[in-house]
């Protein structure tokens, strides 16, 4: 998917209209209709700025497929995970299996 296609559908997502991404980035109507009617590609800044304003990352931006974020508290259990041995992640999965079948 190119950059406009993502961004016309980040903006169809959220029922945004050229005018309200303006609003909710900061950036001017006329920067904003100019990545689409020009077909330019928005530098870098401007990207992380507009990706701001949606909420995401630019690594979401460009994702491919879905994307979980990464809240202050899955990133903590995955900080956890990572440092567990095999089995005890093993030990860990079967255990949270078991809570989801209770």
């Amino acid at each position: 998917m190119n950059t406009h296609d993502r961004l016309e559908q980040l903006m169809r997502e959220r029922g945004w209209s050229m005018y309200k991404l303006s609003k909710e980035s900061g950036l001017s109507e006329s920067t904003i209709r100019n990545l689409f009617k020009r077909n330019t590609t928005p530098s870098i800044e401007t990207l992380k700025i507009i990706c701001q304003s949606f909420g995401i990352t630019l690594s979401q931006f460009f994702a491919e497929g879905e994307m979980v974020e990464m809240s202050p508290t899955l990133k903590e259990l995955f900080d956890l995970w990572v440092n567990l041995t095999p089995a005890q992640k093993a030990a860990l999965k079967s255990m949270m299996q078991a809570m989801q079948e209770n």
